[in-house]
């Protein structure tokens, strides 16, 4: 696992360049993933050499963290939509971790930036609701049912594996209510030497997807001290700096902000991705106005592929 000090060499004075959307790469390749109940994740079954492949592509891109295959994998949904046992399912997650790592390794191998450190590999963690395959990780609608045990018991399985398979840090992402946040918080107790941070899903310049203030959420969040960030991720880039103009007043040097909006085009579940929204060039040319407010991992989620990373690393003058 790495420590606070670990990424910050990384990043140096600059900010740390995070992936943009795995899927979205993948599908660009002509993979076929809307509609799956494994989405991405599957390819860890059936064709592992694509997700290394496009892991490689971002790295060489200009990423400096790729976030592993496994945002919307459990082991629950790996035994039931892969007919696996528990062990089988269990390796098949910490795959997610071997593949990034592996391409990691290649880059390294291959690249001759010698004031490049070496990139990092995020475990990922997605909501309960992206299981629920209903688009609830927009809503957290489902965490009302939940208790904060029951919301653990979920996650502990995943986590667990990402851990123990040697993820440099999870990513736990897309999370659209407090109390959701609340139970990871007091899971990654469990894992003491593990370090992560905590990316909310929103639904406006103010609150969380289930209505709670942003505020409230990372006042929570800045209670972990494993956490080496909190922020937002897969909202439109133009809800980032009203966001993080909310929480101005809980900026941080020892937890920093995390930023990784997608393209900002809407997503409709029958119809998919409508372009006439905000474009994918807009990450980078707001990028530095989320650096001056104190983020400093930045990249995207949905619809942002390498050639958009290459414009962030580039925008933000990393070499």
């Amino acid at each position: 696992m790495c420590s606070k000090e670990s990424i910050a060499s990384i990043r140096g004075a600059g900010p740390l360049i995070l992936d943009g959307g795995l899927a979205t790469e993948l599908e660009a390749q002509g993979f076929g993933l809307q509609g799956d109940p494994l989405w991405s994740s599957r390819l860890l079954h059936t064709n592992p050499q694509a997700i290394q492949d496009a892991h490689y592509r971002f790295l060489d891109s200009g990423a400096d963290v790729v976030s592993t295959a496994t945002y919307q994998a459990s082991i629950k949904g790996f035994m039931e939509h892969l007919d696996m046992s528990l062990e089988s399912a269990q390796e098949l997650m910490k795959s997610g971790v071997h593949l990034a790592q592996e391409a990691v390794q290649q880059f390294v191998t291959s690249n001759n930036d010698t004031e490049r450190g070496r990139p990092l590999v995020a475990g990922c963690v997605g909501a309960y609701g992206a299981f629920l395959l209903d688009g609830s990780e927009y809503s957290g609608g489902y965490a009302e049912a939940m208790s904060i045990e029951e919301l653990k018991a979920w996650h502990r399985p995943q986590i667990s594996c990402l851990v123990s398979a040697g993820a440099d840090l999870v990513a736990m992402e897309t999370i659209p209510s407090v109390k959701e946040a609340e139970a990871l918080l007091e899971l990654l107790r469990e894992f003491p030497s593990c370090k992560a941070w905590l990316s909310f899903s929103c639904k406006d310049g103010r609150s969380l997807c289930d209505g709670s203030p942003f505020l409230e959420a990372v006042r929570l969040a800045q209670r972990c001290s494993q956490l080496v960030a909190v922020g937002v991720n897969c909202c439109s880039p133009l809800l980032i700096q009203p966001l993080l103009d909310t929480v101005s007043p809980l900026r941080s040097p020892d937890q920093p902000w995390v930023v990784y909006p997608n393209s900002g085009e809407e997503w409709d579940r029958l119809s998919g991705w409508n372009a006439s929204g905000s474009k994918v060039s807009s990450i980078a040319e707001l990028s530095q106005e989320w650096l001056k407010q104190g983020a400093t991992m930045i990249g995207g989620c949905c619809r942002v592929g390498p050639t958009h990373i290459t414009e962030l690393r580039k925008r933000l003058l990393i070499k």
